[in-house]
């Protein structure tokens, strides 16, 4: 990485932002597959005993997405909170309610201590998180892209995409270690709640990384398109490369869930392979994504963004199949899917930012981000894991088949709107 520095008026590195912004994104993903993991592994005893494993998954997937369908919202109360107490202070309240509402979370008692009130508690604490989650967008992604020498922009870019397998061999391996070292019952009574305070530790981590970086200087470039445009202006003009920018990672954004949350729901119901054994392989797949996020900077400098799309997109075409194995072999669907995920989500972010001008890239990206992470990760759990219990593993390939299609015929329509 270079080591000129960003401005002559703040004198910080664009070393120093690159491991800022993994800090931050790191702690940011390790507090989201927290839940995440919690809610295959330890929410449907807890919060719904009553209904048999099955439902207790299902009900515990649909709080799950409640935090993605807050997202946009959040982004949007944001905007009016940033314009009356600033953006540092917007970030501030942002994680102070995601904080806040986590460590919550970690001491919420079950159903059989308070009944009904708990999974209410729960539902309402997870639509916080996603407050905190979409409120707290900060645009680094874009600065980092903006700073980058000439191209490198696809190496910087993966920067932030980092953050996602760090943070999840993070939770796993915490998991790992609760699961390994506790009896059941200890488990599912107290021992998993040290995973959200950890959780609660990391964000204060995340709030001075994320300060710091509000107090470097981009450059003039950077400082136009980190300013938020006018909301309805912006539909008006721009809601076609909105729809293109929410649709095209629709793969990667799917198939984030599908390798993470997915297997784990799957396996405590058909307990075809020890818990334990899932999270290992899972924290293994997690190290072969963040080389190849990084792979797929690479090749993105080389090649182009939109040629590792085409390239991750068409290979998630063969893990589907492989999802079969999920019953007896899931070291072969874990490993690949991890290593696809990240050549798919190292350019998934980065590349929208490039449909908007400079003036609408921060607003426009915001909201494409957070419509991108509804369709395609939101969900994701809920459906693969309904559609497998109803029909069977095939039908689960077919959903991740469907995202691949989604995105495939996203970027054809972009080629040939640029080529007209």
């Amino acid at each position: 990485m270079a080591e000129a520095r960003m401005s002559h008026s703040n004198s910080v590195t664009i070393d120093e932002v690159v491991t800022t912004v993994i800090m931050a994104r790191v702690t940011d993903y390790f507090g989201f597959f927290v839940y995440a993991i919690a809610s295959a592994l330890v929410f449907p005893e807890l919060f719904f005993p009553t209904f048999d494993p099955v439902s207790g998954i299902i009900l515990s997937f649909g709080v799950f997405s409640l935090a993605f369908l807050a997202r946009p919202v959040a982004s949007l109360m944001a905007r009016w909170v940033e314009t009356k107490i600033g953006r540092a202070g917007k970030i501030i309240l942002a994680l102070m309610i995601f904080g806040s509402s986590t460590i919550a979370i970690g001491m919420l008692p079950g159903y059989n201590s308070i009944g009904w009130i708990a999974p209410a508690l729960l539902i309402i604490f997870r639509i916080l998180q996603g407050i905190g989650l979409g409120g707290g967008w900060d645009g680094f992604t874009l600065q980092l892209k903006s700073a980058a020498p000439k191209g490198r922009e696809g190496l910087y870019g993966i920067v932030p995409q980092l953050g996602g397998p760090i943070g999840f061999c993070i939770a796993a391996s915490l998991f790992f270690v609760l699961t390994g070292f506790l009896t059941e019952k200890e488990f599912i009574e107290w021992g998993w709640r040290f995973a959200f305070f950890g959780v609660m530790a990391v964000n204060v981590v995340s709030l001075f990384a994320r300060l710091r970086l509000l107090s470097a200087d981009f450059g003039a470039a950077s400082e136009t398109i980190s300013k938020s445009a006018p909301f309805l202006d912006m539909l008006r003009t721009q809601w076609r490369p909105i729809m293109l920018s929410t649709l095209m990672p629709l793969a990667s954004y799917a198939l984030f869930n599908m390798v993470t949350v997915f297997p784990l729901g799957y396996t405590v119901v058909h307990e075809g392979q020890p818990i334990s054994d899932v999270l290992l392989t899972q924290m293994a797949g997690g190290a072969l994504a963040i080389f190849s996020v990084i792979g797929s900077g690479l090749l993105a400098d080389r090649f182009g963004q939109r040629w590792v799309l085409w390239m991750s997109t068409g290979l998630i075409t063969l893990l589907c199949p492989t999802i079969y194995w999920l019953d007896t072999h899931p070291v072969v669907y874990i490993l690949f899917g991890f290593l696809l995920l990240g050549f798919a989500h190292g350019q998934a972010s980065a590349i929208v930012a490039d449909r908007f001008p400079p003036e609408y890239r921060y607003s426009g990206s915001a909201l494409s981000n957070n419509l991108s992470w509804i369709c395609g990760a939101a969900f994701a759990p809920l459906v693969g894991f309904v559609l497998a219990v109803e029909f069977g593993l095939w039908a689960a390939a077919l959903y991740l088949l469907s995202g691949v299609l989604v995105t495939g015929l996203t970027l054809y329509i972009l080629q040939s709107r640029e080529r007209a």
